[in-house]
């Protein structure tokens, strides 16, 4: 089994920053795209930022130039740096990894169980 832990969610005033990591531990042959998704109440979940194996990053519209993204290949980390933070930002943030957990098996999604972000104004 695979498992993707959150953790640096909390509750943060406008222009605030926060920073969220990841953790993947299990069974892990190789980690492919990692990437942050949130969810707002009574919205659907939606792309924050992914990140290749090779890091090549690609961000939401609505976070360029406020938040980064970066992993650590040897950790199987992932990390999204916010700053500036907005009340739009209000969310669970959720970790997602592509995971071949063998040589000659498949590429899989795993999430993690989901950080709250609260950002007030």
């Amino acid at each position: 089994q695979v498992q993707l832990v959150e953790s640096g969610g909390g509750l943060v005033q406008a222009g605030g920053s926060l920073r969220l990591s990841c953790a993947a531990s299990g069974i892990i042959f190789r980690v492919n795209e990692m990437g942050w998704y949130r969810q707002a109440p009574g919205k659907q979940r939606e792309l924050v930022a992914t990140v290749t194996s090779g890091g090549v990053t690609n961000f939401a519209d609505s976070v360029k130039g406020r938040f980064t993204i970066s992993r650590d290949n040897a950790k199987k980390a992932l990390y999204l740096q916010m700053n500036s933070l907005k009340s739009e930002d209000t969310a669970v943030y959720y970790c997602n990894a592509a995971v071949l957990r063998s040589v000659g098996g498949i590429v899989q999604a795993y999430w993690g169980q989901g950080t709250q972000v609260t950002v007030s104004s």
